[in-house]
């Protein structure tokens, strides 16, 4: 792939062939109605949104390939739309362009069952496919909440609550197939556990938000339905006592599924929003276990004995599995029981993370730094892998952000200071790009950028986002 010159026709005249090439070979499958182009101009961020002159709904990697093909030989922008659930701004089409939906895509294209691997199409959701497998004993663990796609979250290098035992996006994607900014198709991978030969081009493209080729499918890790699952709730009368308890969990080695933590404000809401009412609105540590049913017994004696020497109130079961996926729900709908208790207010989500042994003094400060912005927030988070998120509620006006971004600043400084990450599972979007050179460096931006440039000279991918590489040229 080699540079390009700077295109002669103006943006609009290039923006019209493309929409009429696109026409003639796609049809249907490309709309520029106002509602479904609106509906393609944001995700589920504060971000401003920024309208497609198009979207095209595809439903193979060869529609994928030819809306690549002729947005490269016209220098149009592509902002690739799984299911729009990202927090960063990355489905925005900054510059318009083309919206390319992966919506469609959803076939289950191989289950490998004895090698414990698939193979799907981008579009599919985890929930979708978990109930696909739920007859072969197998599933696929990584769980951000929400309707996200496979290929979003591969493509934001997603995590979630699960990922403490079970890993990210990273460690679950043995493969792919993705489109490159010229409509050439490539496969990364395979099927195998390990492989030394070659550059890793899968992990390359997973975390790349779109920015350097499509990815349409997926060759993933499954694992078998453990034997047991049980669930349990420790509340805590301090923030500390909570955070220290899971700290020592994962420093003792404990092969817990899930340790989630929600401090009083976060839970007040949630008990409102979820009806948990036979909780308190205290610091609240909510746990998985799985396993074989001794394994499972031994890991709960473990936590609860560390849990008890800090100062833990007594255990709380979740004995089925209906009790069980009413507490995980009640988690993931944490952001909107925060939004039911500020209506009219806008919410901006943070997600730092730091060593497991700087936890606790990064959340006391962030405690701290909340207090002193006398903005109300909330501190949630996967605290089992040194993840967590503050929800901010601020008036839902341009000073009213700028005060939540002052303080969302303040939080990511602590965790770069402590040797962490802007972002554990958000990826970087628009929302991040202030903070990449800090916490990267400009030798290793410039290597990126170089990347970028190689991959994507017309910077045609979702331009904009994860490196601050500048507007595509219009002409």
């Amino acid at each position: 792939m080699t540079s390009d010159a700077q295109p002669t026709l103006p943006f609009e005249t290039r923006l019209s062939v493309v929409l009429s090439l696109l026409q003639a070979q796609m049809g249907a499958k490309v709309s520029t109605n106002a509602s479904v182009c609106e509906a393609h101009s944001h995700g589920e961020a504060y971000q401003i949104a920024h309208m497609p002159a198009a979207v095209v709904f595809a439903q193979s990697t060869a529609d994928v390939a030819a809306v690549l093909k002729v947005c490269h030989a016209n220098h149009v922008p592509v902002v690739a739309f799984g299911a729009g659930t990202s927090v960063e701004g990355h489905v925005t089409p900054l510059e318009g362009g083309i919206s390319l939906d992966l919506s469609r895509m959803t076939d289950v294209l191989a289950v490998n069952a004895a090698d414990l691997d698939c193979r799907v199409q981008a579009g599919i959701t985890r929930q979708s496919l978990n109930a696909l497998l739920r007859d072969t004993g197998l599933f696929f663990p990584v769980d951000p909440g929400g309707e996200a796609t496979i290929g979003g979250m591969c493509a934001t290098r997603a995590s979630g609550t699960a990922a403490v035992h079970y890993g990210t996006m990273k460690e679950n994607v043995l493969g792919l197939t993705a489109v490159m900014a010229n409509g050439e198709v490539i496969q990364t991978g395979g099927r195998v556990r390990k492989s030394s030969t070659g550059y890793d081009l899968t992990s390359l493209l997973v975390g790349s938000e779109g920015t350097l080729g499509i990815i349409t499918e997926v060759q993933l890790r499954l694992h078998g339905l453990p034997e047991q699952i049980s669930a349990a709730v420790c509340q805590f009368e301090t923030l500390d006592d909570a955070v220290n308890t899971a700290v020592e969990i994962i420093q003792m080695c404990i092969p817990i599924t899930r340790v989630e933590l929600l401090d009083a404000v976060q839970m007040q809401a949630c008990i409102a929003f979820s009806n948990l009412t036979e909780f308190k609105p205290l610091t609240t540590l909510f746990f998985e276990f799985s396993g074989a049913p001794e394994a499972v017994r031994e890991q709960i004696s473990l936590t609860q004995s560390l849990a008890t020497e800090n100062n833990g109130l007594a255990f709380a079961w979740a004995e089925t599995a209906d009790e069980r996926n009413r507490l995980w729900k009640a988690r993931h709908n944490a952001f909107w029981a925060i939004k039911a208790q500020n209506p009219g207010k806008q919410l901006v989500s943070t997600d730092c993370i730091v060593p497991i042994s700087q936890l606790t003094e990064l959340i006391n400060g962030v405690r701290q730094d909340i207090a002193a912005s006398g903005l109300y927030a909330s501190i949630l988070g996967h605290v089992g892998d040194g993840n967590f998120h503050t929800i901010i509620a601020t008036e839902d006006t341009p000073e009213g952000y700028q005060q939540a971004l002052a303080l969302d600043r303040k939080i990511v400084a602590r965790a770069l200071s402590l040797h962490g990450s802007c972002s554990g599972e958000h990826g970087v979007g628009v929302g991040k790009l202030e903070f990449l050179e800090t916490e990267h460096g400009p030798e290793a931006l410039s290597v990126m950028r170089a990347l970028k440039a190689t991959l994507d000279p017309r910077n045609i991918l979702n331009p904009g986002k994860l490196l601050p590489s500048g507007p595509i040229y219009h002409g």
